[in-house]
């Protein structure tokens, strides 16, 4: 079978690159160079008009490869008949984008009354797959702008969960020098001149209204001037000099410029409420210099909308769990440093520290008023003692109040290179999605070593969804003889629905696909550690991520198990840990029969010989565990801690 290469599927393709300084990507079927109609003109209006550096794609030339060139710009979407529909799932998820609806394209026939008269049944688009894939992009866009106050309203009838979404009215847009044309012709009009005839706009399209519009004229003994392809300037001079123009569509018309030129010189009108902008309150009004003042303002209305959106920076809270970490010698106060760099707030839940945990938080408080402290005191000595971890995160979680969360232990920093990544990615969280997976960079004894052999990945960034807490999930949920919660699965701190206490459903940059590398560089597969390595510096050089500090210190690590992990083991998993030689994976015999001194000794030699280690197993030295290397660096702010721990 022959290799496919993604550049040679048109559907990828693009025919051209984008532009590198180009920072607005306005795409529509037809530009006025192309074509020159009502919605093409509105969009050479706002194109000219942009303050930004922009750039004209026609929707037959969008492809994948254009989309991935274009994901740091902002896109603008007029009309998009020619636009690949298989690509709009990729816009939805991938791009920072606003529409312009110019008709009612969820409509096969873009107008609901034409798909009428054609079919002869009432249009129901909305509940097809053109539809609903339409509704789906538009829900995804930042923001929806409508010709009319009357087509938004139809919208969000149809789909109500479109009111969700910021929408504004823009109607019409016209160039400031139309609206100079306009103004003058009107200014200088005399007027001795006698105005007689009614203009009917002629045209074979259906939803014009010909027809009616010539009947009404006949019917009403009004003298009509039919107006058949004339250059724009010239209709404009008929409609000058004209008493008035009918204007009768079949189907909505959202906000038809030529009933707007038509009043701003001074015509009459004849209208049926297929007009859709005839009653709103900027039309309605015969203050013409009024109606001229809203025009005007219409391009900066939306560049300076869509410049608030493009800079647009949601509120990052931070949040973690402390307790007796300067007995435990965690880096928490690193911690907490480093989500400054990137989060407008840091919520911290401290479980009732009696070492001077409490005291050196305190101090950090005075420094930075963007940490918050709450206490919450647990009976750390009750038999189920340890399900109280995830209790503390979701209490943490509880405190705040931004738009994204970004949850870390206290023996985790975020690199500095990683802040602005972080705050970039809350700009483009996915669509639909609740919560994120990210990279953790594991170190084993030193900067030198990071590990292979545990999963590369943990839920980092969330939405701040008040149905999503801490906890056990469902189905790893037990209850004891006492009545108490235990884990038969789960370490007691999975992100969970609060109402369900089911997972919460995650993205993750880790595929299958590339477990299977590292499981063969696990088993001494030298390619597959060369592959692996390689693809885990570039996943740390474009995603954030969190830096693990917990097998640094292996001699700490080891103490842990010996004092504490046996006890956690039995109050989360209901499984009793005896002090036996079977049960100690680091020396194969009880802990009460382990020196402080063979700890020292056992931790030189894993952090020299080994490359990381579970301990479900006895360590097996003759069996080295792989590592690898990243080229970023370890994080500046762990500098002073890392260096007391080497000089012990």
């Amino acid at each position: 079978m022959n290799n496919f290469n993604i550049k040679d599927d048109p559907f990828c393709r693009s025919k051209f690159d984008l532009n590198d300084d180009s920072q607005i990507i306005f795409v529509a079927d037809l530009f006025v160079e192309d074509y020159v109609g009502g919605a093409e003109l509105t969009s050479e209006a706002l194109i000219l008009e942009c303050p930004l550096k922009i750039e004209k794609i026609r929707s037959q030339d969008v492809t994948l490869e254009l989309l991935r060139q274009g994901m740091k710009k902002y896109w603008i979407f007029g009309n998009f008949a020619s636009l690949n529909p298989q690509l709009i799932p990729s816009i939805v998820a991938n791009l920072q984008y606003s529409i312009l609806e110019y008709d009612y394209k969820y409509c096969r026939y873009r107008s609901p009354e034409k798909h009428e008269s054609i079919t002869g049944s009432p249009c129901d688009c909305h509940t097809q797959i053109n539809g609903k894939l339409v509704s789906a992009f538009y829900h995804g866009a930042n923001s929806m702008w409508w010709m009319s106050e009357a087509q938004k309203n139809w919208y969000h009838n149809l789909f109500p969960f479109l009111s969700e979404k910021p929408g504004i009215v823009l109607s019409s847009v016209f160039s400031k020098d139309t609206l100079g044309k306009i103004k003058a012709l009107r200014n200088n009009l005399k007027s001795n001149i006698e105005r007689k005839t009614w203009i009917v706009l002629g045209s074979e399209s259906w939803i014009k209204g010909f027809d009616a519009a010539k009947k009404w004229c006949d019917d009403t003994g009004k003298e009509q001037q039919i107006l058949w392809n004339l250059p724009y300037d010239s209709t404009l001079a008929c409609m000058a000099s004209a008493e008035g123009f009918v204007y009768l569509p079949k189907g909505k018309d959202t906000c038809p410029r030529m009933v707007i030129e038509a009043k701003l010189l001074g015509c009459k009108l004849h209208l049926n409420d297929n007009v859709q902008h005839k009653d709103e309150e900027w039309f309605q009004t015969d203050d013409l210099e009024s109606i001229e003042e809203y025009l005007y303002a219409a391009p900066m209305l939306f560049w300076n909308s869509i410049k608030n959106l493009m800079n647009y920076r949601p509120r990052i809270s931070g949040y973690t769990t402390t307790y007796n970490c300067v007995k435990q010698n965690y880096p928490f106060v690193e911690s907490i440093q480093s989500m400054l760099g990137f989060c407008d707030e840091v919520c911290v839940v401290d479980g009732g520290s009696t070492d001077q945990t409490l005291e050196m938080l305190r101090e950090l408080i005075e420094k930075d008023s963007r940490i918050k402290l709450k206490i919450v005191e647990r009976d750390w000595n009750d038999s189920r003692f340890a399900v109280f971890d995830g209790l503390q995160k979701a209490e943490a979680r509880l405190m705040c109040t931004g738009d994204y969360l970004w949850q870390m232990d206290s023996d985790e920093v975020v690199h500095e290179i990683d802040y602005e990544k972080i705050i970039d990615l809350t700009k483009k969280f996915p669509k639909g999605v609740d919560l994120i997976a990210l990279p953790v960079v594991e170190y084993w004894g030193t900067h030198d070593k990071v590990r292979v052999d545990v999963n590369p990945w943990k839920w980092r960034l969330s939405r701040n969804n008040s149905n999503i807490t801490h906890g056990i999930p469902k189905q790893h949920r037990r209850i004891d003889s006492a009545g108490k919660l235990y884990s038969v699965g789960s370490d007691g701190c999975d992100y969970i629905y609060v109402n369900t206490s089911e997972p919460v459903a995650f993205i993750s940059f880790y595929k299958p696909e590339i477990d299977v590398v590292r499981q063969q560089a696990l088993a001494k597969n030298d390619s597959a550690l060369t592959t692996y390595e390689t693809w885990f510096n570039s996943v740390v050089e474009n995603l954030p991520g969190v830096h693990h500090y917990s097998w640094y210190n292996i001699e700490r690590k080891i103490h842990t198990y010996k004092n504490y992990w046996s006890r956690h083991w039995t109050s989360l998993f209901n499984q009793q840990q005896n002090d036996t030689a079977e049960n100690n994976k680091f020396f194969g015999k009880k802990w009460s029969e382990v020196s402080d001194e063979e700890i020292k000794d056992l931790a030189k030699r894993l952090r020299l010989e080994m490359g990381g280690w579970i301990f479900h197993s006895l360590v097996d030295f003759s069996k080295p565990t792989p590592f690898v290397q990243i080229k970023s660096g370890f994080p500046l702010i762990m500098k002073e801690w890392t260096s007391k721990i080497e000089g012990n």
